[in-house]
């Protein structure tokens, strides 16, 4: 109904007009009710029901792992969860009645444990949840660590706080062969700033793991490892000893070319060259005394050094300003004895030789992890001479070495 243009209030408040206002309030009352009926009869109703539901249930308590397990990891995930209530009190304690530190949820349903646990021991939870029906409901179980058949530890080639050159790679290397090396590989991370690509490859009769940019690093990357190894299972019953972590950075670009039918080695910094020195090479005639051609990476320096090789008769051989290059016993050192074949022919024993003001001048502006690549020699750099020739893989066959799929 509708009021006309004309219609005062007066006229719609009397006797006959009362009549049609009333029916219509009557009806407007008859279809808002059905549509709150409705409405609710959907939607209250289930959250009426689901508000008693709640307000009624019994809490329940689910362990992970449940109770009486044995040969658990101590980095499983450790918990107790509730529904249907909250967490009341909780505590999770060892064989010496120590605590184990955990974090609890916001909503006082979930505990976690929060630092990995020990082995062979035997862990005991405490404590109660209430349920929405005001019931109390016990938290109470054990379960038991793994007893390793052995533990297996882990260090690293890179220190804290140090700075490396541009070819570094991170060596992680294990006291006995690891077996799962997935298992392993998963619990290992790299984070680099700026962000660079690379990748994990599987060493030294899988007793070491490396990790290598795709490319040169940059100068000034920040790097920090991290492995979670403690705790892992790394197959035959061989599990993690220790966790292991370290940041270190990356220094200024340093390269060196070197070779050995040119007699000369030249070093560039940043792009610009810094040096160039007459050097001599390992003796070509021979296969044991030959310089290896590929990316060698500077692994130490040594103001004296002794140098042994019984095969070629001499033992503790004083050397001064050695900068070893490889685990072939291959160095860059003064040697005023061969400077007159220094720039002409190569007459080491695999080493490079410097007169000995050079070799203090390279030993003073060099750096572990510096890049010296070497070309003309007829035997190539490779895992016959030890760390670090990751350098000579491809890319692609680096990634490739990996336990992991791409």
């Amino acid at each position: 109904m509708r009021w006309g243009r004309g219609t005062t209030l007066k006229d719609s408040t009397s006797a006959v007009g009362r009549r049609p206002i009333a029916i219509l309030a009557a009806v407007l009352t008859v279809i808002l009710g059905l549509a709150a009926c409705t409405s609710s009869g959907s939607d209250g109703n289930s959250a009426q029901g689901a508000q008693g539901a709640g307000a009624d249930s019994s809490a329940e308590v689910v362990l992970a792992p449940q109770a009486g397990a044995d040969d658990v990891a101590p980095r499983d995930p450790i918990s107790v969860t509730v529904s249907g209530g909250t967490i009341e009190e909780v505590e999770l304690t060892n064989s010496e009645s120590k605590s184990v530190k955990g974090e609890l949820s916001e909503d006082k349903t979930t505990w976690k444990v929060a630092e990995p646990l020990g082995y062979g021991k035997t862990y005991t939870w405490s404590g109660s949840a209430v349920g929405g029906d005001g019931e109390t409901v016990p938290i109470e179980g054990s379960f038991t660590t793994v007893t390793p058949s052995a533990t297996n530890n882990v260090k690293s080639n890179v220190g804290d706080d140090k700075t490396y050159g541009i070819a570094m790679p991170v060596s992680l290397t294990f006291d006995a062969p690891v077996q799962d090396k997935a298992a392993v590989e998963k619990a290992l991370n790299i984070e680099t700033t700026p962000e660079t690509e690379g990748a994990w490859a599987w060493l030294e009769n899988d007793t070491s793991v490396h990790w290598r940019p795709k490319e040169y690093w940059k100068p000034g990357t920040e790097v920090k490892v991290r492995a979670d190894l403690y705790g892992v299972p790394m197959g035959g019953g061989v599990y993690g000893a220790n966790d292991l972590e370290v940041a270190f950075t990356i220094g200024r670009a340093q390269i060196v070319k070197a070779d050995t039918q040119e007699h000369r080695m030249v070093v560039y910094r940043d792009g610009e060259k810094v040096g160039e020195y007459p050097a001599s090479f390992g003796l070509e005639s021979d296969p044991g005394r030959v310089t290896r051609s590929g990316i060698h990476v500077v692994m130490s320096k040594h103001p004296t050094y002794f140098m042994n090789n019984p095969g070629y008769g001499y033992e503790d051989f004083e050397v001064q300003w050695a900068v070893r290059v490889s685990n072939n016993g291959e160095f860059v050192h003064s040697a005023p004895w061969s400077v007159g074949d220094q720039g002409r022919r190569n007459v080491s024993h695999g080493c490079i030789n410097l007169a000995p003001d050079n070799a203090k001048e390279f030993y003073d502006s060099t750096m572990i992890g510096d890049p010296m690549e070497i070309t003309g020699s007829s035997e190539e750099l490779g895992p016959q001479d030890g760390m670090y020739y990751d350098w000579t893989y491809s890319w692609e066959e680096w990634t490739s070495l990996s336990a992991l799929d791409s």
